[in-house]
């Protein structure tokens, strides 16, 4: 599952992953220095772990879209 995966990349608090969401949004992958940037605003984090952060969520997504992770049933 995609939680359980994100949360082997080291701890982010809900507030880090939405600086982080944030911040890709803002910096793309045009930018130079977007892992630091990225980082910066996340805060409490390197380069090195945002990226690694991103790459384990791209993963995820790959596993959401070609079906490995079932969609719940919710009522």
């Amino acid at each position: 599952m995609a939680s359980t995966s994100l949360k082997s990349s080291g701890s982010w608090t809900p507030k880090q992953n939405k600086l982080f969401e944030k911040a890709l949004a803002l910096y793309d992958r045009d930018t130079p220095d977007r892992w630091q940037n990225v980082a910066n605003a996340v805060g409490g984090k390197s380069a090195e772990e945002v990226k690694q952060h991103y790459e384990i969520l791209i993963r995820d997504l790959k596993h959401i879209e070609s079906g490995r992770v079932p969609i719940p049933n919710y009522k």
